[in-house]
């Protein structure tokens, strides 16, 4: 048997392959390009910084190599840029312009103690946080104008429904206020989940550190990071702030989804709860009486975009190794980056949508009566003046919604002759409660009146609801404030520190 060795293999080509270009190096080179090439930049010139700080390169070294930085950020035209295959990716792109300008030597000098692992995962982290940070603002806008319309419809009647099915009466400042408070518990799960996104990789260079004496926590400071992640294999492998971010951030499309599934329902012509103005209705083309909420159509299927959008990151994750891998590199990070553009879409459009709606409350009250949905506080109010049993007073409250609906009345209209006939055969002796009560314990006013302990939507108890969130939508707002003007501080910092190396703004 004849022994193969590597001489014995002839191989001509050369790098790259035409169609590995156009299939893969060339998308890629572009993606870079348009979404990371700023972040990139930053990150030579902080890593060149922290290089003479460290005195690994001379001030004369570190100022002639960010000053040939600068050239090649002033001279680039990022539109015009098309991938050629003289380098393999924009990395090799941008250190290849810096040995025009500098020679080999002192260009290779910049890449130090780094490799493309670490500064990959930093400009990814990097960019997360910049769109997250506009997601967060948006979505705390979309929060207050929520409070706003809380507020004012904290005493307009609503009609609740379980099953797809008439309920009880609420309020609609009550039934925003759930939403409110799922929103901002979103809010914390997205912020959670930057907390992992808020820790720099740079420094772990392939996956092991260096054996140069970086200073890691110089890097994440320049580059507004609150910490370097600890490990530098996980800075490298784990990855979980992928997924510790687009979870939440599916979870949220989701709740925003089931929001608006309600807003279609109340619209339809069926329902008619809500009433949404002409500047956010079209027409049809060939039947001159509709009116198509259109805009909730679109806010549905950008949610669930959005949620699909996320789906690709996390499901691109799974069953992934525990190592470096292109699965969680530019292409996958670019996918994702559409969550956000649809996601933001989304929020901003809900916000303009909820503040322009109104509720027909005509409707409501016509619906209320005839769905007998203040039964409950019937049965409630007998078993609180009578003193019975509830399981008798809803025998008693059931036989009357039977006859409402057969009458075809609402209960605020129920005879009382009828009711303490009904009464005396469940019971065995009259009633105490009067006519004029009767018809107050029917009402859906009353039906929300009674409702105050804590989480209920009676006046006191919602507008001390409304304070809670409030402050929590306050406190939100504040966090991301700071967030902002940390990764913005860093920026000004870095560009200081460069001015002061180079002599050059």
């Amino acid at each position: 048997m004849t022994e193969i060795t590597n001489t014995d293999i002839i191989d001509n080509s050369s790098f790259p392959n035409e169609t590995y270009k156009n299939t893969v190096l060339a998308p890629l080179f572009d993606a870079s390009k348009q979404t990371f090439a700023d972040y990139h930049y930053r990150v030579n010139l902080a890593h060149c910084v922290m290089l003479v700080e460290q005195e690994i390169l001379s001030e004369e070294q570190g100022a002639d190599i960010l000053k040939a930085l600068l050239e090649i950020e002033n001279a680039l035209d990022i539109n015009a840029l098309t991938y050629t295959g003289d380098v393999e990716d924009y990395f090799f792109y941008v250190e290849s312009e810096l040995i025009k300008r500098l020679g080999a030597d002192l260009a290779g000098r910049l890449h130090t103690g780094r490799s493309r692992n670490d500064i990959d995962h930093t400009i990814f982290k990097m960019c997360l946080m910049d769109l997250s940070a506009v997601m967060l603002t948006e979505l705390n806008q979309l929060i207050a104008t929520l409070l706003n319309v809380a507020e004012q419809g904290k005493d307009t009647i609503v009609l609740a429904y379980t099953h797809g099915q008439p309920a009880q009466p609420t309020t609609w400042g009550h039934y925003l206020g759930a939403f409110i408070e799922i929103l901002q518990r979103d809010v914390e799960r997205i912020t959670l989940g930057l907390k992992t996104v808020d820790l720099c990789s740079m420094g772990a260079a392939a996956i092991t550190t260096t054996g140069f004496a970086l200073s890691r926590e110089r890097m994440a400071e320049l580059l507004g990071f609150s910490a370097p992640l600890e490990n530098s294999y996980g800075c490298i492998s784990s990855c979980d702030y992928i997924t510790g971010l687009y979870s939440p951030l599916k979870v949220m499309f989701i709740n925003i989804g089931r929001f608006v599934q309600d807003m279609a329902q109340w619209s339809s012509f069926e329902v008619g709860h809500l009433y949404v103005p002409n500047e956010l209705v079209q027409i049809s083309s060939i039947m001159p009486q509709k009116r198509n909420p259109v805009p909730i159509e679109h806010m549905r299927l950008m949610a669930s975009l959005s949620v699909g959008h996320c789906d690709t990151i996390i499901n691109t994750m799974h069953n992934t190794p525990f190592t470096d891998m292109n699965d969680s590199e530019t292409e996958v990070q670019a996918a994702g980056h559409k969550a956000f553009e649809s996601g933001t879409r989304l929020i901003r459009l809900l916000s303009e949508f909820i503040a322009a709606v109104q509720i027909n409350e005509g409707e409501v009250a016509k619906h209320i009566g005839e769905s007998c949905a203040t039964i409950t506080e019937i049965a409630d109010s007998l078993a609180r003046i009578e003193k019975l049993a509830f399981k008798l007073t809803h025998e008693i409250a059931a036989d009357m919604a039977k006859i409402t609906i057969e009458q075809n009345i609402s209960l605020e209209q129920f005879a009382h002759s009828e009711f303490s006939k009904i009464y005396k055969s469940h019971v065995g002796n009259d009633t105490t409660i009067t006519a004029e009560k009767l018809k107050e314990i029917a009402s859906p006013g009353h039906f929300v009146a009674v409702r105050g302990i804590t989480g209920g939507p009676a006046i006191p108890a919602f507008e001390a609801s409304l304070k809670k969130y409030t402050a929590c939508a306050i406190d939100q707002s504040n966090q991301n404030l700071s967030f902002f003007e940390k990764i913005l501080g860093a920026r000004e910092i870095l560009k200081n520190r460069v001015t002061n190396l180079t002599g050059k703004s």
